[in-house]
């Protein structure tokens, strides 16, 4: 089984995020850039949430989101940081304000882990609730950039970013599938993030893997796994991860059975850090399912928002002549 690579990259994440190229690229100058230009205004901090900064000049994506704006300074962005975290877990937040909160923390955490001085002094800064969490995402974050060595892309993948299944239907595909297999519900949720960002990646690999767990065909067929369900299902392939990660001896060792998605111990390492953040944390999760799709690209790392269709490869810097929202401000 192969996941998007570029997702694994960039992705987070999957995706990622995962969602992330992952040089030292444009995106991360650009994003130096815009550092220095102090936010023109915030917006409003009602019922305990922190101010993002953002900037009237923003170019926007068609749901009126601007690429989120990275803090220079290191107190303050230790500041913001801690105060996105709490947000996301205080029950008193509506869900209608953790989308861009989600997407702020997941930048930050992009552009830290490129970023090892300012890292340090960001985590020196955080109280000491928010470094075990801190520690987990930048990690993560890197273990993702040392599985890549060759050169950024030019051209944007023919995708479709679409809007994931409700969150609280991913979390009971990943409760009942852990309950008849064993496999630790977190395990699969972050497979999931990293994937395909819970489900927003509808395409195919390189390696012809589909779905929002990102299956070969014929692996989906082999006896026990896809079990004649729906392959581009949440719940079925949900299911049938986890039923093959116990086939690949997740069980006995959860690295072991990961190898099977990616063969490589970065990848095994990424997902294990995402996991633990949410045994550990499980409001967590409230963050990471709003998480972006980001690609690593020649032209940096670009935001592909929902609502984004290219049925075939796509020329990087042509996209963004049509979509400057999609790359950080500068």
């Amino acid at each position: 089984m192969t996941s998007v690579r570029r997702l694994l990259i960039c992705l987070p994440l999957l995706l990622l995020p995962l969602a992330l190229g992952c040089r030292r690229s444009p995106a991360l100058q650009s994003t130096q850039n815009q550092e220095q230009d102090a936010p023109e205004q915030v917006e409003p901090a009602d019922l305990g949430l922190p101010a993002l900064p953002t900037r009237s000049d923003l170019p926007r994506s068609p749901s009126g989101a601007h690429y989120p704006l990275f803090l220079a300074n290191p107190d303050q962005l230790a500041q913001l940081l801690s105060d996105i975290e709490l947000a996301i877990r205080n029950p008193d937040v509506s869900a209608e304000a953790i989308p861009s909160l989600a997407h702020h923390q997941q930048v930050i955490y992009r552009v830290l882990s490129h970023r090892s001085a300012l890292s340090d002094q960001v985590r020196s800064e955080l109280d000491d609730r928010w470094r075990w969490v801190f520690d987990q995402h930048i990690a993560a974050r890197r273990a993702f950039l040392a599985m890549h060595r060759g050169p950024a892309s030019s051209r944007l993948p023919a995708w479709r970013i679409q809007a994931p299944a409700p969150p609280d239907q991913l979390l009971k595909a990943y409760r009942s599938a852990s309950a008849s297999t064993g496999i630790d519900w977190e395990v699969l949720a972050a497979v999931n993030l990293v994937e395909t960002g819970m489900g927003r990646i509808d395409g195919i690999s390189v390696a012809n893997a589909q779905g929002p767990m990102q299956f070969l065909p014929t692996t989906w067929t082999e006896p026990g796994i896809g079990r004649g369900g729906d392959i581009r299902d949440p719940w079925d392939a949900i299911h049938a991860a986890a039923r093959y990660l116990v086939r690949r001896g997740g069980l006995q060792d959860i690295r072991k059975g990961l190898w099977g998605y990616n063969n490589s111990d970065y990848y095994g390492r990424a997902v294990v850090h995402y996991a633990d953040l949410l045994k550990r944390d499980p409001l967590a999760y409230r963050g990471l399912y709003h998480w972006q799709i980001h690609y690593a690209s020649s032209a940096g790392d670009l935001w592909l928002h929902e609502g984004y269709n290219q049925p075939r490869p796509t020329d990087v810097l042509q996209y963004l002549r049509q979509n400057p929202h999609s790359r950080p401000s500068g």
